[in-house]
């Protein structure tokens, strides 16, 4: 009777060990530091999702995006400035543009726009992909040639990847001249998919050199099909295609809500701003290749700077007209037919 008493003391301390030892393992396992070192073992971030994470830090998962090769991070001819070096200008020189800077990931399509953005200690990401084995995005892609339609297809699919991955982007050429904050002047309606620039305020001409769009199921959707339409669209570059998916009424169907951006305040080339008091972004749309963009650009933020001048007087400001310098190199560029471009 004894050994049968002492074999059940046994077995109940045996199951109370074992309950105790079980429960310390559920406490232990849900303590935070745990929890985040599995997470941490388990999870891996890509060199395309931490830069995001960096760029869109305290910006509510938006981050702003341009993408930049050789031929924009190097002068050319007799230019004393890069169209990189224009662009981060406009950001120092806009109305409450600077902290924007904190949000720009450049993604470079090359070796030297990747080292030249590491070295101004941007966010910067290197776009490097199997199928682009064959292609060289480095030298200037004249507009409308293959290359550039090439890249312009690049960049298409790059963005895509961007918005499955729930971040939400305002894309913008780095010939657009950044003057004041556009996020100011965008609707902050969460209902707006995408917010797009247009050459002229006569018709739905849309430039997707500059714009906003959200991270939902209907702009993956409206890019999927964009992307997919690439192949049968020979000669058309991707601007186009976009614009006949409008035409087409694929954007109503998905159900996508679009604001096209007025070029009152998104202008550019194409169609000036009249008001130098609303004007956000200046775009050197309507111009064929990159030294005539330099040119003319460097003429835009020289007036930009004439017009902050006259403003410190306000009064003396009110009687003057500002006009912008004729963006003459621009214009001329459609009859250079000897252009080389560099590479």
């Amino acid at each position: 009777m004894a050994l049968s008493n002492n074999s059940s003391a046994k077995v109940g301390a045996a199951v109370v060990l074992l309950i105790t030892g079980v429960l310390y393992l559920c406490f232990w396992l849900r303590d935070p530091l745990i929890i985040s070192l599995q997470h941490s073992s388990t999870t891996t971030i890509d060199d395309l999702e931490a830069a995001l994470q960096r760029a869109a830090s305290g910006n509510n998962k938006t981050v702003v995006i341009a993408v930049v090769n050789k031929a924009y991070v190097e002068k050319s001819g007799s230019s004393t400035s890069t169209m990189l070096d224009l662009f981060l200008e406009s950001l120092w020189e806009g109305e409450d543009t600077r902290h924007l800077l904190d949000h720009l990931m450049l993604v470079a399509v090359d070796q030297t726009a990747y080292d030249r953005c590491r070295f101004l200690r941007l966010h910067c990401y290197r776009l490097e992909s199997a199928d682009q084995q064959h292609l060289d995005f480095s030298g200037e892609k004249v507009y409308m040639s293959p290359d550039f339609i090439q890249m312009m297809w690049r960049r298409t699919l790059f963005l895509l990847h961007v918005l499955r991955r729930g971040y939400s982007f305002v894309f913008t050429d780095t010939d657009v001249m950044w003057l004041r904050n556009p996020f100011s002047r965008l609707n902050n309606n969460d209902t707006v998919d995408l917010q797009i620039s247009v050459d002229s305020r006569a018709g739905h001409f849309i430039n997707t050199g500059f714009y906003h769009i959200r991270s939902n199921n209907k702009t993956i959707s409206l890019f999927e099909k964009w992307y997919s339409m690439r192949d049968n669209s020979t000669g058309m570059k991707e601007q186009d295609v976009l614009k006949s998916l409008l035409d087409a009424g694929f954007f109503d169907t998905l159900g996508l809500s679009v604001n096209f951006l007025d070029t009152v305040q998104f202008s550019g080339f194409c169609q000036d701003s009249p008001d130098f008091g609303a004007v956000t972004t200046v775009h050197a749309n309507c111009c064929r290749h990159i030294p005539a963009k330099v040119a003319d650009l460097t003429a835009v933020l020289r007036d930009w700077k004439r017009y902050k001048t006259a403003m410190v007087s306000r009064h003396k400001a009110k009687q003057l007209r500002f006009r912008w310098t004729p963006h003459a190199n621009c214009w001329g560029s459609w009859n250079d037919t000897h252009y080389n471009p560099q590479q």
